[in-house]
């Protein structure tokens, strides 16, 4: 009687939790690979309780004297309180719970239905069928209600399991194959004085199923989806970017040299179909070392950045009404960055490109000097050239 009992309230606790689709823990019994990269991506840390970015950012935000968290939308999706009391206007301030702490969790992205485009930043449209959950697989385009079933073979010796015991599949959703899905948070944010402060600027042929955010940003890697139906490959769920697995977007940008007749030229070419580091936080810096006979000459770094302001001086977002300077890597770019220095045969060249997450001049500004991750220099990508 007590198992039944233990057994009925087990039962219980899971549909309920499945009504509300919050916790990605629910997620994690069918999905553990996958729940282990999302936990530690920068999705699942994107509340101001998880992001010291954010935070900082946040704390010096003017809406946060308004008792006014828009930034809701995207960092805490499934947090009912925030999104609510912004639709009511009421005081919408971020609290720690559970909804806080799992930023965007599972369902953010697999309940979304379809994207609305504005222009000052889209609008993630999500299913209000709370059992159907979207998600890409070839071999099943037209599947738009995927149930669990088991087939049994050989005799009833052979039993094998397709579909979730716990939600049905939609996998027709076009979105989750051209990677629109991304494009809800991730396309482009105006300030109130019409300026684009992010921008993704997509190339043309990015919206393709070959290559989008999606193909990108979640690579196949090794490794089961799930424990029901078994797979050598995923998509990575724990989202590369230049905080979390830079390393897995180096073949994105190729390093070349040339030398000239004076001085010399470092080539860099960005095969992303979007400009690279696209927050303008970021700060990407090019560095030279040539090896010359037991010396070593370290050449003054070349800085690719995006700054926004007003008056012709930097300003926080929330104020800046024009972009002051933009020397990063656009779409596609091939760029040649000269360097005013004859080099000598047998000389060596390290080259290397990376960047700060932080640039050094806003870390003081935004109370970030004790986050030695954003602070240091990370290199993104090095290549050696010898001169004959």
């Amino acid at each position: 009687m007590k198992i039944a009992f233990w057994f009925l309230l087990l039962v219980t606790i899971n549909l309920s939790a499945l009504e509300k689709f919050q916790s990605s823990q629910v997620c994690q019994k069918c999905h553990p690979i996958i729940y282990k990269e999302h936990f530690s991506s920068q999705h699942r840390k994107a509340s101001i309780f998880n992001d010291a970015i954010h935070k900082a950012v946040w704390d010096k935000h003017p809406l946060k004297k308004k008792d006014k968290y828009v930034c809701a939308k995207c960092h805490t999706p499934n947090d009912a309180r925030i999104i609510t009391a912004l639709k009511n206007k009421e005081a919408a301030v971020p609290k720690q719970n559970k909804a806080q702490d799992e930023g965007v969790s599972c369902v953010s992205c697999h309940n979304i239905k379809s994207i609305q485009k504005h222009e000052k930043s889209n609008n993630n449209l999500v299913t209000t069928d709370k059992k159907i959950l979207y998600s890409a697989r070839e071999s099943e385009k037209n599947e738009k209600d995927k149930k669990y079933k088991t087939e049994t073979s050989m005799f009833g010796f052979v039993t094998k399991e397709s579909g979730s015991p716990f939600h049905e599949i939609d996998f027709s959703n076009k979105i989750f194959y051209n990677g629109n899905v991304c494009l809800g948070c991730h396309s482009h944010k105006q300030n109130a004085h019409g300026l684009q402060v992010c921008k993704m600027d997509q190339n043309a042929t990015s919206n393709s199923e070959k290559e989008n955010c999606i193909t990108c940003h979640m690579p196949l890697v090794q490794g089961s989806f799930s424990t029901i139906k078994k797979s050598k490959m995923h998509r990575y769920h724990g989202f590369t970017g230049t905080i979390h697995k830079p390393e897995m977007l180096k073949k994105y940008l190729d390093i070349g040299f040339e030398q000239e007749e004076k001085g010399f030229s470092v080539k860099l070419k960005n095969h992303a179909s979007h400009a690279f580091l696209l927050q303008p936080l970021r700060l990407g810096q090019l560095h030279v070392v040539i090896y010359r006979t037991g010396k070593k000459i370290s050449l003054e770094p070349k800085n690719f950045v995006r700054i926004i302001g007003k008056d012709k001086k930097p300003a926080p977002p929330w104020v800046a009404t024009e972009v002051l300077k933009n020397t990063q890597l656009q779409a596609n770019e091939l760029r040649s960055v000269h360097f005013d220095v004859d080099l000598q045969s047998k000389d060596e060249l390290l080259i290397t490109f990376g960047y700060f997450v932080v640039n050094p001049k806003a870390v003081k500004k935004l109370n970030l000097a004790s986050h030695k991750e954003f602070t240091q220099f990370k290199i993104f990508k090095q290549k050696r050239f010898y001169v004959k």
